[in-house]
């Protein structure tokens, strides 16, 4: 199972930043499929240059199940490193990870652009709201 460590790890082995978009883009390869019938504006994610979608469930053991894609490799591989911190983690545990940090310790924004660096921030934002709506349905329960 990749985790937050690991892909520090692998992007500290990598000799530089060509090799690591390589890496991002191989990340990308590995999601898992995401459903077509959730392809729609419901799901997308604004404030992205490049189409995003993203969709979640959450399980029965109150983790939240996260899928995404993008028409773009490399928001793929971003949208990777996402799940890698976000997917299958409680809506608290999604709230409380320092996200920001993480990508400080990968130097991710530095190397991505104004837009895709845009993008990103609105795909936390989207997958943080979720995690804050089923925190707020699960607290009324």
């Amino acid at each position: 199972m990749m985790t937050p460590e690991k892909v520090i790890r692998n992007f500290n082995r990598c000799v530089d930043w060509e090799e690591r978009y390589l890496y991002l883009i191989e990340l990308g390869e590995r999601l898992e499929d995401y459903p077509t019938e959730k392809l729609d504006d419901d799901h997308l994610v604004a404030g992205c240059q490049s189409q995003v979608w993203v969709c979640s469930k959450l399980d029965e053991h109150g983790k939240i199940a996260l899928k995404a894609t993008s028409d773009s490799s490399i928001v793929k591989g971003v949208l990777s490193l996402v799940l890698v911190a976000y997917n299958n983690q409680s809506a608290e545990d999604v709230l409380s990870f320092e996200i920001h940090t993480w990508f400080e310790e990968l130097d991710l924004k530095s190397h991505l652009t104004p837009g895709r660096t845009q993008g990103l921030e609105a795909i936390v934002k989207s997958v943080r709201n979720l995690a804050y709506s089923y925190q707020q349905s699960t607290a009324t329960l």
